[in-house]
């Protein structure tokens, strides 16, 4: 039995991996699409995730873990400058935002509401490690609240994602960590 459950949490994965590509590639791809691209059958699909906007909010939810359990990863990548870490990650962050405003209506339920202020503590967690990490060498003020660090870094989900959109976030995450640094 305990086989069983692992085979159905690897086949939930892969079904969470291969919707979310798809997804990205367009917000429309039906569910019978992605049974295909994941190899299952549609009844595999559905047992997973009965509706549309189940398989969303998964989706969803799955990449906000991913983005929020990379921290470490992200903050290693970039050693000795976890500010740039910051702003590596909270494109990423901006990556999966745009994503999920990509999604339409599947994102205005209730039960997405939920799912995404369920997000809100994961991702201001992950925040703060950020900030600590670029406190502690001196890149930002000590103290930031990471609340309103999120809401600062919101205008990256709002620029156009095209090159002209992609510089002014550039341009914009310059003047956001200016604000941060220390006075």
């Amino acid at each position: 039995m305990a086989a069983g459950r692992a085979d159905a949490q690897r086949n939930r994965a892969h079904l969470l991996d291969v919707a979310a590509a798809a997804f990205a590639e367009d917000g429309t791809t039906s569910l019978n699409e992605i049974a295909k691209r994941a190899g299952v059958g549609a009844g595999t699909l559905y047992r997973h995730f009965p509706t549309r906007e189940a398989l969303i909010l998964a989706v969803y939810q799955h990449d906000i873990s991913r983005l929020v359990d990379s921290v470490e990863a992200v903050l290693a990548a970039y050693p000795g400058d976890p500010l740039a870490a910051l702003r590596a990650w909270y494109i990423q962050l901006a990556n999966y935002v745009r994503l999920k405003h990509g999604l339409g209506e599947a994102l205005h339920t209730a039960a997405a509401r939920a799912v995404i202020d369920e997000s809100h503590a994961p991702v201001a967690a992950a925040t703060a490690t950020l900030l600590d990490a670029c406190a502690a060498v001196g890149a930002v003020r000590p103290g930031l609240d990471p609340a309103d660090v999120m809401q600062l870094m919101g205008f990256l989900w709002r620029v156009s994602d095209d090159p002209r959109g992609r510089a002014q976030a550039d341009r914009l995450l310059d003047l956001a960590i200016d604000a941060l640094r220390p006075r």
